[in-house]
């Protein structure tokens, strides 16, 4: 007769508390409820979540580490506020990242994967007019790309350099007329993977991201 099971303990679904707030805070940041550049009030944070110091401090040793937070000796922690030179590096590497995970994909995906980038393409086509709708559809467009191309410290990278990215007070998207040349943009570069040409889709994701680049810089 087997031996009872033992118990396991907490459920496997459970957190840490500081991952829990690490996820608050990074929400607020990204909604702009905490701006680029702010003071983070440790006191005040403490108080309206009804926790102790201990879970903040390590959830903003997390965010530091995603770069969200930088902090500052003996001044407290506060929300990084993106340079242009920040913006133009991190817009460098990914383009670099992404453009030779397109390639990637172009030379080794399945049928049915290329048909699923493709099938994202078209709700982006179907959302030009929703920007929330938009944004959402195109991050989950790239990150399957990134999926799809199988490497995952490069996907660790690129998703922290693009939770970066959503600090910069003029994401490129912002600019008017952006979302329609991101769009054809996507459009050529799902038409290169189809066609399998790599060249071509390394060289079209790159430009994407130098045309981004550009937009959020004002150019």
């Amino acid at each position: 007769m087997a031996a009872p099971a033992k118990a396991v303990g907490a459920p496997l679904g459970a957190r840490p508390l500081y991952q829990e707030v690490a996820e608050r805070l990074r929400e607020q940041i990204f909604n702009r409820e905490l701006e680029p550049g702010s003071w983070i009030d440790e006191q005040k944070l403490t108080s309206a979540l009804g926790i102790s110091r201990t879970p903040l401090r390590e959830a903003l040793k997390v965010l530091a580490v995603e770069g969200l937070v930088t902090m500052k000796l003996r001044r407290g922690a506060y929300v990084t506020e993106m340079s242009t030179q920040d913006v133009s590096q991190v817009y460098h590497l990914l383009a670099v990242l992404e453009s030779d995970a397109a390639g990637e994909v172009a030379r080794k995906a399945t049928d049915p994967e290329l048909a699923e980038l493709a099938k994202l393409h078209e709700q982006l086509e179907a959302q030009e007019a929703q920007r929330d709708a938009f944004f959402r559809t195109n991050e989950e467009f790239h990150a399957r790309l990134l999926h799809i191309a199988g490497n995952r410290w490069r996907n660790q990278i690129v998703n922290d350099l693009r939770k970066v990215m959503k600090l910069n007070r003029h994401h490129s998207l912002f600019r008017q007329g952006r979302v329609a040349e991101s769009l054809g943009e996507h459009r050529a570069l799902v038409q290169a993977l189809l066609a399998r040409d790599a060249d071509k889709a390394q060289a079209l994701m790159r430009a994407h991201f130098e045309n981004g680049l550009a937009a959020a810089s004002g150019g």
